[in-house]
């Protein structure tokens, strides 16, 4: 199971820094931390890294989105937990990674948020080639295409070549929603009331928690039952699909309606990484080209009931029971008489 992030500390940094200028200051903390350039051609056959924990998982490439750092629903520790025990070839980070929306209304930055991004900098300095294409809470960093920032590529999209052949458009796909793009008001409502039902099912899920029931989204149910949500994401994924084909290309990789899934559109291959609010879900490629949605969640929950089992017999055994038998001690000869 699990639960909800408790609240964290407030940021440091002043509140009238907006997005862009954040990312700009933590290119540059990166940029002065770094020693040397990065080292592709050494660093990128190794499937650990010095220092960087348990790598138990590599793929050939990793797509991320909709993190939402600087909001209170992102789930930062376990993506932290992704992010330690994963490598790739290649990071693509397909928008909305930064929360600008949110911080211009409040501001919130937590360290586990900052821990976040100086893990992915420590990445792409030790060889992960990190590509980053903005979405609409991140638009501010679209000022940037083109340019470099610790490592790391600010790209307005992105083709991405498969080991199968495979040539894959990566889009955040804000630019094929149309409430995004014709009315800009309505998603920002839109915006405030998906955090509200994110904060109402922070406290319906600590209540479940303390009950001893699992995870339960509210969203996540509500998008399933009503029919024009359902509608919407089945549009989008249609627009996105049409458009991939449209240049010619296999397929697409995108993200925006937080909705993790791979299949085919009319011949055309589209793939949607997830999110990192509550579905904790990433797209990976295996070294034959072949594509997955991993559900870290379920990772994570795994590795928990695993360790819960090794750790049974040993919480199971009384305490009074000694690990080993004790050799007992041999009765002392008695005297011999004369």
């Amino acid at each position: 199971m699990l639960p909800a992030q408790a609240p964290q500390s407030q940021p440091t940094l002043p509140a009238s820094m907006n997005a862009a200028g954040l990312l700009r200051q933590l290119a540059d903390e990166a940029h002065a931390a770094a020693p040397t350039a990065p080292e592709r051609s050494d660093q990128r056959n190794s499937p650990r890294i010095e220092g960087d924990g348990d790598t138990s998982h590599r793929w050939r490439a990793i797509w991320i989105s909709d993190i939402h750092l600087g909001t209170p629903g992102c789930q930062a520790k376990h993506l932290l937990d992704f992010l330690k025990h994963t490598e790739s070839d290649a990071l693509y980070l397909v928008g909305d990674i930064v929360d600008g929306w949110a911080l211009k209304r409040r501001w919130f930055w937590p360290q586990a948020h900052n821990d976040v991004v100086q893990k992915v900098l420590r990445k792409a300095r030790k060889g992960t080639r990190v590509i980053f294409v903005p979405g609409n809470h991140d638009e501010a960093a679209r000022q940037f295409v083109g340019l470099h920032f610790g490592g790391i590529e600010v790209a307005e999209e992105a083709i991405h070549h498969t080991a199968d052949g495979k040539r894959l458009w990566i889009t955040h796909g804000d630019l094929f929603d149309g409430v995004v793009q014709c009315a800009r008001w309505l998603a920002y409502v839109g915006d405030w009331l998906y955090e509200f039902t994110l904060k109402l099912n922070r406290i319906l899920n600590n209540a479940r928690a303390k009950l001893g029931m699992p995870y339960w989204s509210v969203s996540k149910y509500l998008k399933h039952k009503v029919k024009r949500a359902v509608n919407y994401v089945t549009d989008f994924e249609r627009a996105v699909a049409f458009e991939a084909r449209h240049r010619g290309l296999d397929g697409v990789v995108c993200g925006h309606i937080h909705a993790a899934e791979i299949r085919e559109i009319d011949g055309t291959l589209y793939c949607n990484d997830g999110d990192w609010v509550e579905s904790l879900t990433a797209l990976v490629e295996h070294a034959d080209g072949r594509l997955e949605i991993i559900d870290w969640g379920q990772v994570m929950r795994e590795r928990e009931s695993a360790l819960n089992a090794a750790l049974q017999p040993a919480l199971s055994r009384p305490a009074n029971m000694p690990t080993q038998p004790q050799p007992q001690a041999e009765p002392s000869p008695e005297p011999v008489q004369a």
